[in-house]
């Protein structure tokens, strides 16, 4: 049984007396809370959070790359004895016994971050401003962790940007077809198999040393990334259980693919799915100009393929999760999974074609 929030917000060390609990809605993965807590001279929040140990069976690895991270982080940007950087990078609040987590009865991993106030979240980019602010956020984000010292981060899901291994997983659920559900996809079970030449690019040039490992979010979408409210400047980058080692290019690719088109990741009208061009190219401008420093030549050269690879690679996941009865992405409603698939091979088709005059944007940067 899981145990109430008030109960293990008890377990943190937080100035104040516990006066509100209330779900926190976002994301697919992990359950969240909003606490608010009352002191003399005023409130604080706090996101208490559940690890969904399904999707991250060693959360404790989890916890360990994301308290490397964060203080890593946070020492660069903040001179000694500043708070500059609290609103740029999530901080954890410890356990009465200076631990980053704590763990249930039931052995469930749960951790605590000071909110950020007045920000906002984007499930899509809405104008190119916004999408060059959240490109410089991620790209600033790379460059802060491109001198992270080792050892090296926990794989806490390995091969998750693996497309070739994705691409088998969905061939083993269409075998299985558990749930009787491949007739209904039959049709973008096909256009799957159409793309699946593209599956290791990536992959083979991270093999012959044309492109290096790095630190990377390895979820990069705009919803991740915190806005100021008043100014719209991109703060934070948020939702740090896939950080790991991987590729820059995994980044970029799910900047493309959260933040180009006009639609929703569940939208159901096809007509509305497209490559916005004049997003496309605020992002490449924005992420650029924070990363252009460390990325290699054979690095940018890649950034549209990376586009059109990992919005490939997410359709194939929501299709094999589809297949395999949703036990990976919280749906809200039958077919869910299926619908957002669609909408990943819309826009692969989309960046396809749009993709020479991607390149040549990014080619004049």
């Amino acid at each position: 049984m899981t145990p109430k929030p008030e109960a293990i917000a008890g377990r943190f060390v937080v100035d104040g007396r516990l006066a509100a609990v209330e779900p926190f809605i976002g994301g697919h993965i992990n359950d969240s809370f909003l606490l608010t807590y009352r002191r003399k001279d005023g409130r604080s929040r706090f996101l208490l959070q559940r690890i969904n140990d399904d999707v991250f069976p060693a959360p404790a690895l989890v916890m360990d790359n994301i308290q490397r991270v964060t203080n890593h982080i946070k020492e660069k940007l903040k001179p000694p004895g500043s708070d500059c950087a609290s609103r740029r990078v999530l901080t954890l609040v410890p356990t009465l016994e200076d631990e980053p987590f704590c763990r249930d009865d039931a052995n469930s991993c749960w951790r605590l971050y000071r909110f950020i106030e007045d920000t906002r979240i984007c499930e899509t980019a809405e104008t190119p401003e916004q999408a060059e602010q959240a490109g410089r956020a991620f790209g600033t984000f790379q460059r802060l962790l491109s001198d992270f010292p080792g050892p090296r981060l926990h794989e806490t899901i390995p091969d998750f940007h693996n497309t070739p291994l994705r691409f088998e997983a969905l061939e083993r659920a269409v075998r299985a077809d558990s749930h009787n559900r491949a007739a209904a996809a039959h049709g973008e079970i096909e256009r799957a198999r159409r793309h699946s030449s593209l599956a290791g690019v990536l992959l083979d040039l991270r093999q012959r040393g044309g492109i290096p490992e790095r630190i990377v979010h390895n979820d990069a979408k705009i919803s991740n990334v915190l806005f100021d409210r008043t100014t719209g400047e991109s703060l934070c980058v948020v939702d740090l259980d896939t950080v790991m080692p991987g590729l820059a290019l995994y980044d970029f690719g799910d900047m493309v693919r959260s933040m180009t088109s006009a639609a929703a990741e569940d939208e159901t009208d096809m007509s509305r799915i497209d490559v916005r061009i004049s997003l496309f190219e605020a992002l490449a401008r924005g992420y650029l100009e924070a990363a252009s420093a460390f990325l290699t030549p054979t690095e940018r050269a890649n950034l549209v393929t990376a586009g059109k690879l990992i919005t490939l690679e997410q359709g194939v996941r929501f299709l094999t999760d589809f297949l395999g009865g949703d036990t990976y992405y919280k749906t809200q409603r039958p077919n869910h999974n299926l619908e957002r698939c669609r909408t990943q091979f819309k826009l692969v088709e989309s960046i396809e074609r749009h993709e020479a005059r991607m390149d040549r944007f990014v080619r004049s940067l």
